[in-house]
């Protein structure tokens, strides 16, 4: 299991590294578009403190631009993964990105079959918005289930499972059940993901009793 961090600040990714809870980090453009910075600093600032996998996604929607920008971006670091949208170019250059040895993930899944092009495809990683389905009243983990499954009834296919669009403790507790293989989480879900009202109860009734020692 894996945890990357769904973020392009820096101080969010600083405040998991110094948790143990950064494998990576995934961005994309709406995310860096708040930091106020380009693109590639964005991706530059990243790629300095963190040393797993930093995921930059292209804007191009053409196959000529999608690789022409990914070779750009994975220029910018070791560790770039370029991330591509689901489509028909973009099936085309995941093939030919894995065809050069360079790492993949191929966002914006929301159907078991478009994970199957992309592994087929080459792509390093699939990336399921459990999230956006849930919005739509489509059970998102239930496509994890899906692709999970089917995965494993092919031990060639070594496509990673990213869970995205992850909104709450619930979607990365029933995808890990279900076995997903790396969660991409907001850095406001991992502070959820600390929190527990019992456990908040247990330390004020322990603070309460060591008064008694004093």
């Amino acid at each position: 299991m894996k945890i990357y961090v769904d973020s392009a600040d820096i101080s969010e990714i600083e405040s998991a590294l110094a948790l143990g809870l950064c494998d990576g980090v995934t961005t994309n453009p709406t995310l860096i578009a708040k930091t106020g910075k380009s693109m590639e600093q964005a991706i530059k600032d990243i790629c300095s403190i963190v040393d797993g996998p930093v995921h930059a996604e292209v804007l191009s929607l053409d196959e000529e631009g999608i690789f022409k920008e990914g070779l750009e971006l994975s220029r910018i670091s070791d560790n770039i993964v370029v991330k591509i949208p689901m489509c028909h170019d973009g099936l085309k250059a995941t093939k030919r990105f894995s065809e050069e040895g360079i790492d993949t993930n191929v966002t914006l899944i929301f159907s078991a079959s478009q994970a199957i092009l992309a592994a087929k495809a080459g792509a390093s990683n699939v990336c399921p918005f459990v999230g956006r389905l849930d919005d739509i009243s489509v059970t998102g983990t239930d496509l994890i289930d899906e692709i999970v499954s089917i995965f494993d009834n092919y031990p060639e296919i070594d496509t990673k499972i990213i869970v995205a669009s992850v909104r709450s403790p619930m979607h990365v507790i029933d995808s890990a059940l279900i076995g997903a293989d790396i969660f991409t989480i907001p850095g406001k879900v991992l502070t959820q993901m600390e929190k527990h009202p019992l456990t908040d109860a247990g330390i004020a009734k322990f603070l309460e009793d060591a008064k008694k020692f004093t």
